[in-house]
């Protein structure tokens, strides 16, 4: 039996795999960089062993130092998590030669699977080697890890050798191992894999499928379990490659087999020897604990024959510190708040799992036991009281269902919504974050804040359910892509799921990162909210009223208001809002006869009203502030990994030409030349640490007329 588990991961998924552990009588060990030593998953861990530095080079993939901390604090066994070392066979390896127990596949299946280029000459697929101009466009893709880095799509056969250095670097940073390969790039696919879960005693399961289609720079933002609308022959089709790649090399523990499904066919991606960050719909529609059947089949006991029955639908979205009008630049800075009022509590952990009663759960299978909601059953059967469905309840059959809870009836099964109101069935929603309100967001990694998963018995009821409670979240600090989720949630593509593809963001980004409607009235209360706040600080009221608006501007929002004589205010700009009730913190509005609750917090210069982020503009900015024209500022605190070969001050350059790579969070991001001219300065250097705002360099634009020519 497992007693401690070391996590070689950090954030997210460490809390996440720290959950289950708890509610196992596990004991857990977290393992920190310095710049995590204030982190949610070492303050959440019973023990935790610093790994010193800040560089994923120097902490979270140096495997030696990993093992030494799980022997040092008395680990039994290891998790990888995801990322980082959690798909490398050497590491497995010296977990194992520890003489701990390693919570994934064997290392001769990591070494077969993980590396995606051997994984595809074991599967009979060859990659592309000498490319043409007939083979454009082409994907250049590590051939470890995952999550969109070390991933680049070609168009143009002269981009190939500098966007083959860009992804190996990326690459290497991220995994350990900067191999590359090019394979042909399918346009707007849809993406679809398969949950494997296999014992060591020859049960592989197919969990089931998961559509990813919705990514941004290769990397998935919105999941959904089961994929919709895929025929049943396709289905067959890739349940029977997944196990038969998994039996293949013997697999054993939890992976993924990715596809891209276009024109009908399911082209083979890679598998993912590793828990996926997605993992959680398929947890929620299956109603199993993943991590709990890792660590059960890491202890030898063997899966039942079947597995469970699927349950409705979920999805997933990844809330990030990104702004997506800026190709989705990282953003880093206090987390002033992260709270989902919807669950209930700031920070809500749902976990499902198969109830202890369950038939599918063995006597010789205690730690498939131990993991069931025990005590969350009615003594008369499954069937929920009022206050909802037990989670993780097996799928219902209609005639077993009792009399006295007609919805429930109408809901088992068919999944469609009783005639006579909403069914008592109370749709789930989980929150999985490695952050809490306070924290700091930094450079060194990931910048994602927390994976928000609703599950409902219907495919519309989920997406609804998961709009909402994004729109109601109180997020409070950096820019995030909590905006861009909600509207991608609610766009007619997103909803018809025969309009799914991989090319989703690239059609209607600048549609979904239009402002908000409702913004304008936002502003008013972030101003009259700011204007009372004022007046109570000095000395509670107007000595004097003033005859002039005084006038507040956040972003394109001019709000111009006045007091009145009673302590309240009237606004003049925009027009027909009135105001009813103003507080520092809570402001009520009449627009066109309706009234609203505008809830309000203030942050330095910003305003967070409801969902909306607001900066006010300085009335008089700062003349240092000012940069010279053509400046190329650092759009992220970062490190300067590459300067273009051969840049030197004086050099001509050319519109949108790489001039220098910035490594932030993981990924790399390119900074161009705003325009065609001379490079008149260069302050980069590789190596070079950058704050945001920093300056880079200064292009010289050339006369018109030259830049012009250049490009013809």
């Amino acid at each position: 039996m497992i007693s401690t588990v070391l996590v070689a991961n950090r954030g997210e998924i460490a809390c996440r795999v720290f959950r289950t552990c708890r509610e196992l009588g596990i004991e857990t060990v977290a393992v920190y960089s310095d710049a995590d030593a204030s982190a949610l998953h070492v303050r959440e861990a019973d023990a935790a062993v610093r790994l010193p530095g800040a560089a994923p080079s120097d902490t979270y993939l140096r495997g030696d130092l990993v093992v030494k901390a799980a022997l040092a604090a008395g680990a039994d066994a290891v998790h990888p998590g995801y990322g980082f070392l959690s798909e490398n066979a050497d590491f497995a390896r010296a977990v194992t030669d520890a003489g701990l127990v390693w919570i994934g596949p064997p290392p001769e299946a990591i070494e077969s699977m993980a590396s995606k280029t051997r994984a595809k000459e074991l599967l009979g697929i060859a990659p592309l080697t000498d490319v043409t101009e007939a083979d454009l466009p082409v994907l250049v893709k590590a051939a470890a890890g995952g999550g969109g880095r070390g991933m680049r799509i070609v168009r143009d056969l002269a981009a190939l050798p500098g966007e083959l250095a860009a992804a190996s670097a990326e690459a290497a940073s991220a995994f350990g191992d900067g191999e590359v390969f090019v394979e042909p790039y399918v346009e707007n696919g849809r993406h679809v894999e398969v949950q494997i879960l296999a014992d060591g005693q020859g049960t592989v399961w197919a969990l089931g499928t998961r559509d990813c289609s919705l990514q941004r720079r290769h990397q998935k933002v919105i999941e959904e379990a089961p994929a919709p609308g895929l025929p049943s022959a396709l289905l067959d089709e890739l349940y029977e490659r997944s196990v038969a790649a998994a039996k293949a090399v013997g697999y054993v523990g939890a992976g993924t087999v990715e596809f891209l499904v276009a024109d009908g066919r399911a082209h083979f991606l890679e598998m993912n020897t590793r828990l996926q960050v997605e993992h959680p719909v398929t947890e929620e529609v299956y109603g199993v604990d993943l991590v709990a059947l890792q660590l059960s089949v890491a202890e030898g006991h063997a899966l039942p024959p079947e597995p469970p029955t699927a349950q409705g639908h979920a999805i997933e979205a990844r809330l990030y510190a990104e702004d997506p009008a800026t190709s989705w630049t990282p953003q880093t800075g206090v987390l002033h708040a992260l709270e989902f009022p919807e669950t209930g509590t700031p920070r809500a952990f749902g976990a499902p799992r198969l109830r202890a009663d369950d038939p599918r759960l063995r006597a010789e299978d205690p730690r498939l036991r131990a993991a069931a909601g025990a005590g969350t059953v009615p003594a008369d059967g499954p069937w929920p009281r009022a206050g909802g469905a037990a989670r993780g309840a097996p799928a219902a059959d209609a005639d077993s269902t009792p009399a006295e809870h007609p919805r429930l009836r109408a809901a088992a099964g068919a999944g469609t919504a009783p005639a006579d109101g909403p069914r008592l069935r109370a749709v789930g929603l989980r929150v999985d974050t490695g952050y809490a309100s306070g924290d700091t967001i930094g450079v060194h990694y990931d910048p994602m804040l927390a994976k928000v998963v609703a599950h409902a018995p219907t495919r519309a009821e989920a997406v609804r359910k998961l709009a909402h409670a994004l729109d109601r979240a109180r997020i409070h600090g950096p820019v995030t892509n909590r905006d861009v989720l909600v509207a991608s949630l609610r766009h007619p593509e997103f909803q018809d799921p025969g309009r799914l593809d991989t090319g989703f963001y690239g059609r209607n980004l600048d549609a979904l990162t239009r402002a908000r409607d409702g913004e304008a009235y936002a502003a008013v209360a972030a101003a009259l909210a700011d204007a009372a706040g004022r007046a109570g600080r000095f000395g509670g009221g107007w000595r004097n009223v003033r005859s002039q608006d005084e006038t507040k501007t956040y972003g394109e929002h001019e709000v111009c208001y006045r007091p009145t004589r009673g302590g309240g205010y009237t606004v003049t700009a925009p027009e027909g809002v009135r105001p009813v009730t103003v507080t520092p913190h809570l402001v009520r509005l009449e627009v066109d006869g309706v009234v609203r609750d505008f809830e309000v917090a203030r942050h330095g210069d910003t305003a967070y009203v409801g969902p909306h982020r607001l900066t006010a503009r300085p009335r008089f900015p700062d003349p240092r502030d000012q940069t010279a024209p053509g400046s190329l500022l650092a759009p992220m605190p970062g490190t300067v990994v590459r300067v273009a070969e051969g840049l030197a001050v004086g050099d001509p350059v050319t519109a949108g030409q790489p001039l220098l790579w910035l490594e932030a969070m993981k990924m790399e991001h390119r900074v161009t030349a705003p325009a065609s001219g001379t490079l008149t300065a260069l302050h980069a250097a590789p190596g070079r640490q950058v704050e945001v705002g920093a300056l880079l360099a200064v292009v010289q634009a050339a006369p018109a007329a030259d830049a012009q020519e250049d490009q013809k």
